[in-house]
């Protein structure tokens, strides 16, 4: 049975097997800076969620996803078409998928958050079997042009892995905001945003 949610204009659906929306994927599609008719790459898509965030924000992207797990694939095709959208879900590995190197305005990505062997899962689609934290920052690093950004959601306690990380593949952070769920409490999302070869310089939000 399908699991429907509307994101403003557009309804995104998923079945069982298919990474659920959340709450990380909701801030981050708000978050991230966007304009009208830039070409825009989703590492690790899903349902393509966070296509339909992006679009509803900005008109005229040229939307780009990929995504390893082929159900999940076919369900971000499905939702992009069902939604009236044009674009192209690529099925395989982020770390090799032939895309053009700097052919991206905006790169973004909400990855698995827990290192192999860390003892933490959150299921497989959050934990980094399939790709590491340096892994993902270098294909996002190929993928965005100079100037372009690269936005992703984690978690606070891996921040200083995910600042050097970025850093290492010439994605200088720029943009920083924590989320908590509650005045009261601490933070349980970073969202960042980097641009490719920016000059240092990290706003806080």
């Amino acid at each position: 049975m399908k699991k429907t949610e509307q994101l403003g204009p557009y309804t995104l659906s998923w079945e069982k097997g298919v990474f659920p929306l959340g709450g990380d994927a909701l801030a981050l599609g708000e978050f991230a800076s966007v304009k009208p008719g830039w070409r825009v790459c989703d590492l690790g898509t899903g349902s393509g969620a966070l296509l339909l965030l992006l679009a509803r924000r900005a008109e005229g992207l040229a939307l780009t996803g990929v995504e390893l797990d082929p159900l999940s694939a076919r369900t971000a095709r499905e939702n992009l078409a069902a939604n009236g959208l044009t674009g192209k879900i690529v099925t395989g590995d982020l770390r090799t998928v032939p895309l053009p190197a700097g052919g991206f305005d905006l790169v973004i990505s909400n990855p698995p958050y827990f290192p192999v062997g860390s003892g933490k899962s959150g299921g497989p689609a959050r934990s980094e079997e399939f790709c590491s934290l340096a892994e993902l920052c270098a294909a996002a690093g190929q993928l965005v042009k100079n100037g372009g950004r690269f936005a992703l959601c984690h978690r606070p306690e891996r921040l200083v892995d995910v600042l050097c990380a970025l850093r290492s593949r010439g994605l200088e952070p720029k943009r920083l905001k924590l989320v908590s769920h509650s005045p009261d409490r601490p933070p349980a999302l970073a969202l960042v945003e980097a641009v490719r070869q920016g000059r240092p310089g990290l706003t806080i939000l």
